[in-house]
């Protein structure tokens, strides 16, 4: 059975969506051009992201993925071209429309773990009355209701990052932008909560969009992987998931998901070389 198969069976998730979120044509330089330390970070980037469904985006080192995911949540602007979010433009952080993730623990040790939650909320505009409640109810989506009066440093690792999912999704947005939030964590871990996101997404029907190193995780968790190229990073070619979520164990061990798997290495291979050719001395 051929990759393009195995991407063509099935159902998808976001067959018959609509667009929710359109990359057109961004670019994103940094410094004064000329300048030695002058560095085009993204170029003619293009790209669709349905409603519902899980997006990862994949490349080498240094190739804009999170220069990428930044500029969808507001976080910096444009060189050129234009981003939109339900067909507006984003022009900056939409908080109410938009959660993050980040890779980096970004809990407050000095607060419980509840209390981290509902700060992500005091900053949305969220009255007090509400937001124990809700900060209780995405507790328990991550299964860590149990530990809402723990401080992060009484956490493993795992915990904390499920702790900073409940923090997004008390926010309850439509839109979830994760930037590599399992790369510092254990395999077996990463294996689990990519499980627990999967179900998560089943539930939800968020829009996500998933940056990440690992081919694994790519195939297991998305809808559509975009592969990314060597720096000035543009969208190489995007690759269909086509497997129901929530994802089962079963599809880790798959013939299927390493084809899949295998043809991202393909795609990626050369534009790795490139990166290292950059960097080499």
């Amino acid at each position: 059975m051929s990759v393009s198969d195995l991407s063509a069976s099935g159902s998808s998730r976001s067959a018959g969506g609509n667009a929710a979120i359109v990359i057109d044509g961004v670019a994103q330089a940094y410094g004064t051009p000329g300048d030695a330390r002058y560095v085009v970070a993204l170029e003619s980037t293009s790209l669709t992201i349905q409603r519902g469904e899980l997006m990862c985006l994949i490349g080498p080192s240094g190739c804009g993925k999170s220069t990428l995911l930044n500029l969808i949540g507001g976080l910096a602007t444009p060189s050129a071209g234009r981003i939109t979010i339900d067909g507006d433009v984003v022009r900056g952080p939409s908080p109410k429309k938009v959660a993050y993730v980040f890779q980096e623990n970004a809990l407050f040790p000095w607060r419980t773990v509840l209390d981290n939650v509902k700060l992500g909320m005091a900053f949305q505009g969220v009255s007090k009355s509400d937001r124990d409640a809700r900060a209780h109810e995405a507790l328990q989506a991550v299964g860590l209701d149990d530990f809402a009066e723990h401080y992060p440093g009484q956490l493993s690792g795992g915990m904390k990052q499920r702790a900073q999912l409940a923090r997004a999704l008390g926010l309850k947005t439509d839109f979830l932008l994760m930037d590599e939030p399992f790369a510092a964590l254990d395999e077996q871990t990463r294996m689990v909560l990519g499980e627990d996101l999967s179900q998560l997404l089943a539930r939800t029907g968020k829009t996500i969009v998933f940056v990440t190193h690992s081919l694994v995780e790519a195939v297991f968790l998305a809808d559509r992987v975009a592969v990314m190229t060597a720096r000035p990073g543009r969208i190489k070619e995007i690759m269909k998931v086509e497997e129901g979520h929530p994802r089962a164990p079963s599809f880790m061990t798959s013939d299927k998901l390493g084809q899949l798997r295998n043809h991202l290495y393909e795609l990626l291979r050369d534009e790795i070389r490139k990166t290292m050719g950059e960097t080499r001395p």
